[in-house]
């Protein structure tokens, strides 16, 4: 038996609703809420949260000294990995790590605010 069920991921960030909008664009989900938490929704009750955070200082990636602490892995179809990642730099990521010429099935970028996250070829 489960002690808990999975509510939401929390990204901490200065301005939670410019994120929120960012994924809301790469993920086709819509964002919700003003202020110091915004959250996206998604199908079947999926969530995504905001949270403003003063003093906010993003990640490096990849780095000891400011580690990722956490990354969100986005699944997209082999075949429109391309086609995503002109999408992702359009809506203001940065690509950070490539495939390595199709060597892996991954690419790293920054999102917007500087958290990593990675489309992933399925």
């Amino acid at each position: 038996m489960a002690i808990a069920t999975m509510g939401v991921v929390v990204l901490d960030c200065p301005d939670p609703r410019a994120l929120a909008e960012f994924y809301a664009g790469v993920l086709g989900w819509e964002a919700q809420g003003e202020g110091e938490w915004v959250e996206v929704a998604g199908p079947e009750g999926r969530r995504l949260a905001f949270q403003e955070s003063a003093g906010f200082v993003p990640p490096q990636w990849p780095s000891l000294e400011h580690a990722q602490q956490l990354h969100l892995d986005l699944d997209v179809p082999k075949g429109r990995l391309d086609e995503a990642e002109r999408d992702v730099l359009a809506l203001g990521a940065r690509l950070a790590q490539g495939d390595d010429g199709g060597k892996r099935d991954f690419r790293v970028y920054l999102d917007p605010a500087g958290h990593p996250f990675c489309l992933c070829a399925c």
